[in-house]
């Protein structure tokens, strides 16, 4: 879907494009640092179905419900506020104008979105992952059509450019969300358990546990994904045309890590599952296919995106300016596939392992105290070399998430021989 919003609105004018890549950069940040929290669900409901106490997921569902109302009036009110963060940044005033609209446009969809990934987390927690495949097919056929109408103004609708995108993008939300409930409520698998039952305030230690588990992982995503939009806004004033270049690489890069990530979020939930049963040999077995897995799929992207780095540019925008900068930049990507699937792959496994705080550290080092220092040192100075603009930033990631692969590899080595069921 994002790479959808990203197609359409650079196709409607670079103006629109910087636009949704700036407000991607303040809303993403918040979400995944939401979504992060709400992680928490999936290892705890996994580790409960390996032992075979599925009643008990319940109380993890309801815990969850609780925080998504507390984040949802966050995300609310943060992204009616971003007007200052915008100017601090010296973004143009008209572009600026349209960035804010657009954020307080897909702040109305962020408690369907909210209650969607909990929702869905505490489905993946039992192993079933086809329901969610299915309703984010959903959102993806009912996106186009709405990006269409308010984008460019068809059916009756207003045109409304990039600020049309987060309208569409807020419906979408509620659509999937309301998809993934009907789901819950009326599937055959989940009458048992009766999840929308037995409602009671939450206890303070698992309630405690829920929290320390969910806050290091919700923290460690707003880390990376921070990185990436720190340097868009410390790019914002080198003008539209960086802005966009960025914005493309951004959108492909994230489209491809799509495929690692759902091969961590799989490892999540089989690693947990194994460990609620005390299979400890079958976990890191688990584990070690896994990272085989992700070997494969990096050197099929990275060879995709070297090859065809210009062709994949032509798809975002015509103007030529903008396909020479993002052509550089999708091929530094496309170098950095291997780290960057590593180091997720890594943390899908350790949050099965229920491992979020030392992983949570070593994503710090790796990103902010290596990685964007020394992106900014390259794009923005001449203290090393001669400033190298948004090409200096993505070297910077690379360094960084190959640091942060082989922390966290190191860390899941270390934590398999040491698991038993005492520590975990």
């Amino acid at each position: 879907m994002g790479f959808v919003d990203t197609v359409m609105a650079g196709r409607y004018g670079s103006s629109d494009l910087a636009a949704v890549a700036l407000g991607s950069s303040v809303w993403l940040p918040i979400f995944l640092a939401s979504q992060g929290l709400l992680m928490a669900t999936t290892p705890m409901v996994a580790h409960l179905v390996g032992a075979n106490r599925i009643s008990a997921t319940r109380q993890t569902l309801h815990q969850g419900l609780i925080v998504v109302v507390v984040l949802s009036l966050l995300a609310i009110l943060t992204l009616h506020n971003c007007m200052p963060l915008l100017r601090a940044m010296d973004v143009n005033p008209t572009l600026a104008m349209t960035t804010n609209q657009y954020l307080q446009a897909i702040s109305w969809g962020f408690p369907a979105l909210l209650f969607y990934q909990l929702i869905r987390s505490y489905i993946e927690g039992f192993g079933k992952t086809r329901p969610a495949m299915m309703i984010s097919i959903l959102g993806l056929l009912c996106n186009i059509p709405l990006n269409y109408a308010l984008i460019y103004g068809k059916f009756g609708f207003p045109e409304l450019g990039g600020v049309g995108c987060g309208w569409a993008t807020a419906a979408v939300m509620w659509i999937m969300c309301i998809s993934t409930l009907l789901y819950l409520s009326r599937s055959s698998s989940f009458k048992s358990v009766s999840p929308f039952t037995d409602w009671k305030l939450p206890k303070q230690e698992p309630f405690k546990r829920f929290l320390l588990l969910g806050i290091p992982i919700g923290i460690a995503l707003l880390i990376e994904v921070s990185m990436f939009s720190i340097i868009a806004l410390l790019l914002a004033d080198l003008g539209e045309v960086i802005i966009a270049s960025h914005q493309i690489t951004i959108s492909f890069t994230g489209l491809i890590f799509m495929l690692p990530l759902s091969i961590s979020m799989a490892l999540t939930i089989r690693v947990g599952q194994q460990l609620g049963a005390n299979q400890f040999d079958q976990a890191r077995y688990s584990a070690i296919t896994g990272f085989m897995i992700t070997l494969c799929v990096a050197t099929f992207s990275s060879s995709i995106m070297a090859i065809f780095a210009t062709d994949i540019a032509k798809l975002y925008t015509a103007e030529l300016s903008i396909i020479q900068i993002a052509t550089t930049l999708i091929t530094i990507a496309a170098i950095f596939q291997f780290s960057d699937a590593i180091q997720i792959t890594c943390s899908g496994i350790l949050r099965g392992y229920k491992d979020t705080a030392t992983p949570l550290f070593l994503v710090f080092i790796s990103y902010w105290v290596i990685g964007l220092p020394s992106g900014y040192l390259l794009g923005k100075t001449d203290l090393l070399v001669p400033k190298m603009g948004a090409t200096g930033f993505w070297v910077g990631l690379l360094i960084g998430l190959t640091i942060g692969a082989i922390l966290l590899f190191s860390r899941f080595q270390w934590k398999s021989r040491q698991s038993t069921p005492s520590s975990l």
